[in-house]
């Protein structure tokens, strides 16, 4: 095995070089938006496929369709659930408790 010795200027050079490779290797991978079909809707959220056209119909929750098929944004179906969303009530002390029985 042969050694390669580099200065330190061309070691920064290659290592920046590498960081903008990786950079484009993310934006091509990883997509600005990921969408699911159907399917993979009505199983995630374990409903029907009537429900999540109704869903649909009343305007719950954006989607986009070609033809017969349809796809949801996964940013939409996290927008529906933060819209659906009930806050817990807050948890009571028992010296609390006692005092409201």
């Amino acid at each position: 095995m042969d050694t390669v010795t580099l200065s330190k200027e061309d070691f920064e050079k290659i290592k920046k070089e590498l960081e903008e490779i990786k950079t484009q290797v993310k934006k091509i991978t990883v997509p600005n938006e990921a969408f699911m079909d159907n399917k993979q809707f009505t199983k995630l959220m374990d409903i029907s496929v009537r429900t999540a056209h109704a869903w649909r119909k009343e305007r719950k929750i954006g989607y986009s369709q070609e033809g017969k098929k349809i796809y949801y944004r996964l940013s939409d179906i996290s927008m529906f659930l933060d819209n659906h969303h009930q806050n817990p009530l807050p948890i009571q002390k028992k010296e609390e408790a006692k005092k409201i029985e």
